[in-house]
């Protein structure tokens, strides 16, 4: 007789233990992956803001040589329309630049926040351009657009609320002072205001 072979089962090889700095790397990537979906809006222009604010001065200093308040409101009624279209191009310009999702949640918190006090400026400067009641006007447009920086500032980088303020306090001012103030105020806020927070946000968060 033959003797029965003997058949053993092998076992497979345990995987080698993975270490416990693997695990916590594993943890802080996706933790950090996590935040960068749910945290603040960084795709601010800050070279946008810069392009903004020239834009802006450009117009003031035309604004200056306008023989009326209503030709000084339209000219600058303009610049505004070139200067949004600007922003938003340098702004979607830098998401793509960074591969940021442009409709990502914090970019639609911004824009939620930033739209509804620009939509009552509009309105409310019609129905005072309709009135005739001009002088208000500059104030109106630098107080809302504050609050509209503040608002979508909320879920921005930290400069961009602190702008919101400033522009809130130009406007302040702007509605308190003489009417002859309105263009150099615009000027200020719009212009001054745009240059030197474009430039914080350039150089601190990716241009």
């Amino acid at each position: 007789m033959q003797p029965m072979a003997v058949i053993r089962q092998l076992k497979p090889r345990p995987a080698p233990p993975v270490g416990i700095h693997t695990h916590a790397l594993n943890h802080l990537r996706y933790i950090r992956e996590t935040m960068e979906r749910a945290g603040s809006f960084t795709a601010v222009p800050g070279w946008g803001g810069v392009a903004m604010g020239m834009v802006a001065l450009a117009a003031g200093l035309l604004g200056g040589r306008q023989p009326d308040p209503q030709r000084t409101l339209l000219l600058w009624a303009g610049f505004c329309v070139i200067a949004l279209a600007i922003g938003l191009a340098a702004m979607l310009q830098k998401a793509r630049r960074a591969e940021a999702p442009q409709l990502a949640g914090p970019a639609r918190k911004f824009a939620l926040g930033f739209s509804p006090p620009l939509i009552a400026g509009a309105l409310l400067s019609a129905v005072l351009w309709r009135e005739g009641v001009l002088d208000p006007i500059p104030g109106v447009w630098l107080l809302l657009y504050g609050a509209a920086v503040t608002a979508g500032g909320a879920f921005s980088v930290r400069p961009v609320p602190v702008m919101g303020v400033c522009f809130m306090l130009a406007g302040s001012l702007a509605l308190l002072a003489p009417p002859g103030w309105g263009n150099w105020l615009l000027a200020a806020g719009f212009g001054g205001l745009h240059i030197v927070f474009g430039l914080i946000i350039a150089r601190r968060y990716g241009g």
